[in-house]
């Protein structure tokens, strides 16, 4: 009977942590676009909070916000080994991206981590 209520109570207790883990990893999620230039294409990552400032999390409101601001301030995203020796997309740069200089911006996916910026 006792091992019976601590596996209830393991799982209650597993129940109330699982949903406090998933918001902050959703905190801390970072969304990947690639943003194509005149010169070059470039990763840029945005926190949940930044796409909540610009209106949205998907391209299509990125490249409104840079076409009504007319300019972007965003962390440019560069595959580096991580402190545990695997591959992940980490900051490199804080960027500003102009408008005119704009031609595209999509979604940008890859098998690797996304660290968050500071």
């Amino acid at each position: 009977m006792t091992s019976r209520l601590q596996s209830l109570i393991f799982a209650a207790l597993t129940m109330l942590t699982v949903p406090a883990a998933t918001a902050i990893a959703d905190e801390n999620k970072i969304s990947l676009f690639k943003v194509v230039t005149v010169k070059d294409e470039i990763v840029i990552g945005l926190s949940s909070e930044e796409t909540r400032t610009i209106g949205g999390s998907d391209a299509g409101a990125i490249a409104h916000a840079l076409a009504q601001k007319g300019d972007l301030t965003a962390w440019q995203y560069n595959v580096h080994r991580g402190p545990n020796g695997e591959l992940q997309m980490t900051p490199s740069a804080k960027i500003a991206l102009l408008a005119h200089a704009s031609l595209r911006i999509e979604p940008y996916s890859t098998a690797y981590i996304a660290a968050p910026h500071p």
